[in-house]
């Protein structure tokens, strides 16, 4: 039989109590076992002196409905429809009810629900189900379903698989990979190639497929590209994060040099078919250097969250970078963006892995290879000439793993702008069993939990993607210049330099920022050894970010850092008011001196709370109470994993 989702708009249909009808019949709703699913539409009772059609119409809008009309059966009744959530969850939106439910000129409001009709005489079709895990590396894909293969930790992965039992899959999403071209001739990528959306500007034609070295030394997108789409239950290589989306070549990476031009007329390419541009590339990561973005570019990426994706803005992904713990990518200006989703590595055990750059700009985080010689201990995709590989490696492989649960997200609902995608990102993200023996897990004045290499914890899809489909688009952004200082202050080796300055983040004013987002500290800086410069930023709720590390392999003393714009992401949610404290030392062998020149500080956020007309105050905010819930919840299971080893020894 044919299955058929009815969607009751008759007042009898769900409401768990009797109603009288006008000659004082009893309706009795029937007490059913059916699954039900919860749906987009509610029923709406209206209070005596608001009944009129114009009422109606004007809360609904109001509110972010849609008013369909009046139910046939009830003229007290209207029926709404919230276009933002999705036609069938399993659990209702308590949130999209209270809403409904606060409004006085409501008197009652119910989420409808729907179930199962079919039609008779023909055979039940079965529900088109998920990956089914036909493909010879889907086994050593473990950061799609880590079982402990490879010596992992079991349960530490992208939690992909309850995405794709609900039907997320990336269908309708497109991702651009900007890297030295994808073989799009690949049989795991040829079906989700979309020739539309690509372009080869190494060469400037159509056609981005890599140029042909001995060494295979341009496998590099085609990699990536079998993260986010590689084919399901096809039989070649393994399956994409998001193996219904569509991906684009950008190829760009492969000629004698860079130019603004075409980083700019890369990332700014379609901008209204591409959805997502994932690039893992950027400054050389050798510790000493310092760059960004030029001109053009800048542009182009401003252009891109403004403009692109008809208005909603066009998503960036970044790989954070490879240059270990002698690099900063806070020192890497596609990274520190604002506009760029940065995105670090964990290994399959959560350890830290030896490549991984730490700054305070870093989102979340996803996985890679651990540089362990155990087979599958790599990321599993697809290679050139339709081949395989067990061997992807580094943030390179990071980068697309997020564009892919992005894409996930978006399939959920394409109405997400770029900046709900970075809130997403820092809401459903968790810790899971990430750790770093250096820099510990903790939490910022707004109760998120962070680290300074991780983010805000590994990205979780199933998380997200479940946020996404009740998710109401974040309140518009402002931007505040809140202070800072254009007067020399020396520091030296012995005379660290402390300097303080308190805002009102612009209170009063049209660009007042209650709620952050971003935080940006533009430097001008002279040292003796810029690589020995260490610099912190504490907020008023006293939460520190490191801006900048040392790092032991820069011994540049004449260009210094001229206006570069240090981001921190650690202060997402706080109440920027009050007291922002800047330290600048010197840590190294030999004794080192400097000015800061300048000091700018830039703080962007809104002015409306984010989430649920509620961000965290205090130890008791749902957000708060959320997250603290996790923790519990990750030390009972650590607590009963210590009883039960306990028990082991002790038996044995």
């Amino acid at each position: 039989m044919e299955l058929i989702y009815i969607v009751a708009i008759s007042f009898c249909f769900i409401v768990q109590q009797n109603y009288a009808t006008s000659n004082n019949e009893l309706i009795v709703p029937y007490d059913t076992d059916a699954n039900d699913v919860y749906t987009n539409d509610f029923l709406v009772k209206l209070r005596p002196n608001f009944q009129r059609i114009d009422h109606a119409e004007e809360i609904a809008r109001r509110l972010g409905f849609e008013h369909l009309g009046k139910v046939p059966s009830s003229y007290k009744l209207h029926h709404f429809r919230h276009p933002g959530l999705h036609v069938a969850s399993e659990e209702p939106s308590l949130t999209h009810l209270l809403n409904l439910r606060l409004e006085p000129k409501i008197a009652s409001a119910m989420q409808v629900s729907g179930y199962d009709r079919s039609k008779r005489g023909y055979g039940r079709r079965s529900k088109q189900h998920s990956y089914k895990g036909l493909d010879p590396l889907y086994p050593y894909q473990w950061y799609l379903n880590n079982t402990g293969q490879a010596g992992g930790v079991p349960g530490l992965d992208l939690n992909v698989q309850p995405a794709w039992d609900n039907g997320y899959t990336g269908k309708g999403v497109t991702v651009a990979i900007m890297d030295d071209g994808i073989d799009y001739l690949h049989p795991d990528l040829r079906e989700n190639y979309n020739a539309e959306a690509s372009y080869d500007f190494s060469d400037n034609d159509p056609f981005p497929y890599p140029r042909y070295t001995t060494n295979w030394f341009n496998s590099h997108g085609t990699r990536c590209a079998g993260e986010v789409v590689g084919k399901a239950d096809n039989g070649i290589c393994g399956v994409g994060v998001a193996y219904d989306a569509k991906v684009a070549g950008i190829r760009m990476l492969d000629q004698p040099y860079m130019t603004d031009l075409i980083e700019a007329k890369s990332m700014s390419y379609k901008p209204d078919i591409i959805d997502i541009y994932s690039a893992s590339w950027g400054p050389t990561d050798d510790g000493r250097t310092v760059d960004g973005p030029r001109r053009l570019t800048l542009e182009a990426m401003a252009n891109g969250v403004n403009n692109g994706r008809r208005g909603l803005g066009s998503i960036y992904v970044w790989a954070s970078g490879d240059g270990g713990s002698y690099d900063d990518c806070n020192c890497d200006g596609y990274a520190s963006s604002m506009w760029t989703i940065s995105v670090n590595s964990a290994v399959n055990d959560g350890a830290t892995a030896i490549y991984d750059e730490s700054c305070s700009s870093t989102l979340a985080s996803t996985f890679s290879n651990s540089g362990k010689k155990i087979r599958g201990s790599g990321v599993a995709t697809t290679d050139l000439y339709g081949n395989c590989t067990l061997h992807h490696s580094g943030t390179s492989a990071a980068a697309p793993e997020a564009a892919g649960v992005f894409a996930l997200a978006l399939n959920a609902n394409p109405l997400l702008t770029w900046r709900d995608i970075q809130h997403l990102t820092v809401l459903s993200s968790t810790r899971n069993k990430l750790f770093d023996k250096l820099h510990k897990w903790k939490r910022n004045g707004a109760g998120l939990e962070f680290n300074h290499l991780f983010g805000f914890g590994v990205m979780n899809a199933a998380r997200m993607v479940k946020m996404a489909n009740d998710w109401k688009t974040v309140p518009t952004r402002f931007r505040c210049e809140a202070g800072g200082t254009d007067k020399p202050h020396f520091i030296s080796s012995d005379r660290p330099l402390t300097i303080s300055i308190s805002t009102d983040a612009c209170d009063g004013m049209l660009n007042r920022v209650k709620y952050l987002e971003h935080v940006q500290a533009f430097i001008t800086l002279d040292s003796t050894r810029r690589g020995d410069v260490t610099i912190n930023l504490t907020s008023p709720m006293n939460t520190n970010s490191i801006l900048l590390s040392r790092r032991p392999r820069d011994d540049d003393y004449t260009k210094g850092f001229r206006r570069w714009p240090f981001m921190t992401t650690h202060n997402w949610g706080e109440n920027p008011k009050g007291k922002w404290t800047l330290q600048i030392a010197f840590k190294g062998v030999w004794p080192q001196q400097g000015i800061l020149r300048e000091w700018k500080l830039l703080l962007h956020g809104t002015q409306e709370a984010p989430y649920d007309n509620e961000i965290v105050h205090g130890d008791e905010s749902r957000l708060s109470v959320t997250k603290k819930l996790e923790h519990d919840e990750e030390l009972t299971e650590d607590f009963a994993e210590k009883i039960a080893k306990a028990a082991f020894r002790a038996a044995s």
